[in-house]
């Protein structure tokens, strides 16, 4: 029996495709091993957002081939599908899959044996029509399940329309029976993935509001969260939504890229900041404890020192809670590279070292607000130094000293002081402790 291992490089997305394509090789009875483990065959899920996927798949070829010189090496995903003759090039990868093809590895080779020149299997991704399911967890409490594919958009930055396809989504019926089997392996928490989520449906007469509401009716499921959503898709309807119901939690991502309309334009966005501003003010109206993270990007080529501090006290001003912040890095075949003027690569580092600041601040005076409430929290397996971590419903990341009695339960912990880390420290119910005790004892 050949041993299979898997590495992802990436977003979420591409955990949640991997774990599918690491169902399809057990159920076709190959051994699973880790990917620092000697396997016959290594499977690289590639990324290409940022300017470093060529050498971070350089770099995971070799790292697979000094494992085993002779392993079967496949290279797929969005990278691949983009620099397909790019990654050829890279001694040892025995075959590259564009996006129509990542999921056909088990139907191209029956053998999976070292070939003397890599085959390329890449089409033109408007080829790439097809809905491939998938779901993936980081631990055994939170599964990310991913409804939707491909992006119809044209932001001037990105990529992800070239590798991926258009976009595209299952029906509800779909999305709900896989739903039902996280539910059935014990997962507590479901995060609905996609590249644009909001677009669920699109061309159907379906819709992302009635795919919520779907879930939110699947028996067992405690948690729903969504992992990203446009503004110009997060619909009033929605947050009124979302209010109104147990399962959804209290916690949003909106991307936003910029709070300077002027770039906003640049960028090809769909909305304008007053638009994200009045989002963020109806969640905070109707779900005051909501936690909201914001995507932004720093030193898009036209952003000027001017639209950068517009767009800064923008978001200072906002009622936010966290920033994931990237610095914005030259993507070929992008709109964005024919802009002026280019901002200096220093520039654009200082530039999101001063939005992280300011995320800092936000996520500490966030955290703060709780102190001495008492939040539901969902607890994770590992033990770390001692304590073990969870979620709360609005995303505060919470530590109690560790009891394997609480994986993957729900617990009222009273939210205590936040630690250098940036976690805070919980406090376990008195039943709880009481319980522990008992047991304790009866072991003495």
């Amino acid at each position: 029996m050949k041993k299979v291992a898997f590495e992802t490089l990436g977003c979420k997305l591409n955990f949640s495709e991997t774990s599918s394509m690491r169902r399809d090789f057990e159920h076709a009875e190959y051994d699973l091993g880790e990917f620092t483990d000697p396997a016959d065959i290594y499977i690289i899920n590639t990324c290409s957002v940022t300017l470093d996927a060529n050498s971070a798949c350089r770099k995971t070829v070799r790292q697979a081939l000094r494992r085993n010189p002779e392993a079967f090496v496949a290279v797929v995903g969005c990278y691949a599908q983009l620099e397909p003759e790019e990654i050829a090039q890279i001694e040892g990868v025995d075959v590259v899959l564009g996006a129509k093809d990542k999921f056909k590895l088990l139907d191209l080779f029956d053998d999976f044996v070292k070939q003397e020149k890599t085959i390329i299997h890449n089409t033109d991704v408007n080829e790439a029509v097809d809905f491939h399911n998938a779901f993936s967890s980081d631990d055994r409490t939170r599964a990310f399940l991913k409804v939707q594919d491909g992006c119809n958009y044209k932001c001037s930055f990105c990529t992800i329309p070239l590798a991926r396809g258009a976009s595209r989504s299952p029906k509800i019926a779909t999305v709900v029976r896989n739903a039902h089997q996280l539910v059935e392996e014990g997962f507590k928490e479901i995060i609905i993935t996609g590249v644009n989520s909001g677009d669920f449906g699109y061309g159907t007469d379906e819709n992302f509001l009635q795919l919520l509401q779907a879930m939110d009716k699947v028996d067992g499921l405690e948690r729903l969260r969504v992992s990203s959503i446009e503004p110009n898709l997060l619909t009033d309807e929605i947050i009124h939504f979302a209010a109104q119901s147990e399962v959804m939690q209290p916690h949003f991502h909106i991307p936003l890229q910029s709070g300077s309309d002027e770039m906003l334009k640049t960028m090809r966005r769909r909305y304008r900041s007053d638009l994200y501003q009045q989002r963020v003010e109806l969640i905070k109206e109707l779900i005051p404890d909501a936690c909201i993270g914001v995507d932004v990007i720093t030193g898009h080529p036209g952003e000027t020192e001017e639209f950068f501090y517009e767009s800064f006290d923008f978001i200072d001003s906002l009622d936010v809670s966290y920033l994931h912040v990237f610095t914005y890095s030259e993507r070929p075949n992008t709109h964005a590279l024919t802009l002026d003027p280019v901002v200096p690569k220093q520039e654009r580092k200082a530039r999101t070292h001063k939005l992280r600041r300011l995320s800092e601040k936000k996520r500490f005076d966030f955290d703060q607000q709780f102190i001495g409430q008492t939040r539901p929290v969902l607890f994770e397996e590992a033990n770390k130094d001692g304590f073990m971590l969870g979620w709360s419903d609005n995303y505060l990341r919470v530590a109690v000293p560790f009891n394997s009695r609480l994986t993957n339960t729900v617990q009222n912990i009273e939210i205590g002081k936040r630690s250098k880390e940036g976690f805070n420290f919980g406090k376990l119910p008195l039943e709880v402790l009481e319980e522990q005790k008992i047991i304790e004892e009866l072991i003495d």
